[in-house]
């Protein structure tokens, strides 16, 4: 299918502006996908990705939304169908990290808004999701795939506890919803990434981080977005038909 076709329907992506979320939403498109790119503060790089898209003869949209708000959700749900046409895939992906914390250190504030952002948020996605999606609903069936993190069964201890609890949720958020929706025409999986080369660990504070870790990584290196993206696709392709409540380590065998 060429890359201007949205023919295989429409994939949300949440946090689409930067990172992880771009590549997605990039190679998504490239691979026939129509695509929102979803944004919470940053207009200019959803804008961004989203021209890079419709150069290469792609469609896509940008739609504002904060996830940690149920309004804001179902009305990104209901702009993206109006945009664009019916719901095929949702990408989770939208996260942040709360910084850097003992938790003898944390604020409640802190924990309130990671929570609300990275397990909330994608709860209320894909409870939109199902909803356009589950052929018990009237819906075609479709694919959600969400971005865990290797933190997730590491615990992130001295670091950040609160963003590996999070990621831990998202992990048993994907089984079970796998389970729930199964027999409704929904898979459900996750990729859990190790160390990527993005600006995540610069602005949680730390921007040594990754040269600062990257000895403890057997393949030696860090991972690009790009290579998130492909597991993520593959996820939401035909060619994992018979895959679902899996989570996908990818962290160069960390």
């Amino acid at each position: 299918m060429s890359s201007g076709s949205s023919g295989l329907g429409v994939v949300v992506v949440t946090g689409g502006s930067r990172g992880i979320g771009a590549a997605v939403a990039r190679l998504a498109a490239a691979r026939g996908y129509a695509v929102v790119v979803n944004y919470a503060h940053d207009e200019a790089a959803a804008r961004a990705v989203v021209a890079q898209i419709t150069e290469a003869g792609g469609r896509a949209v940008p739609i504002r939304a904060d996830v940690a708000h149920e309004a804001e959700v179902v009305a990104l749900f209901v702009q993206a169908e109006a945009a664009l046409g019916p719901l095929y895939g949702l990408v989770n992906n939208v996260g942040i990290s709360g910084g850097f914390a003992r938790v003898a250190e944390l604020r409640a504030e802190t924990l309130a808004r990671v929570l609300a952002v990275n397990v909330a948020g994608p709860f209320l996605c894909a409870r939109e999701a199902v909803r356009r999606l589950s052929t018990a609903m009237g819906g075609r069936g479709g694919a959600i795939v969400n971005i865990s993190s290797l933190a997730g069964r590491r615990g992130g201890a001295g670091e950040w506890v609160h963003y590996a609890a999070s990621k831990g949720a998202i992990n048993t958020f994907t089984v079970g919803l796998a389970t729930e929706v199964a027999g409704e025409g929904i898979r459900v999986n996750a990729v859990a990434p190790g160390l990527i080369e993005t600006g995540f660990h610069a602005a949680s504070g730390a921007p040594d981080r990754l040269a600062r870790m990257t000895p403890g990584i057997p393949m030696g290196r860090v991972g690009t977005p790009d290579e998130i993206a492909e597991a993520v696709l593959w996820l939401l392709s035909p060619a994992a038909s018979y895959v679902t409540g899996a989570i996908i380590d990818a962290g160069g065998g960390r």
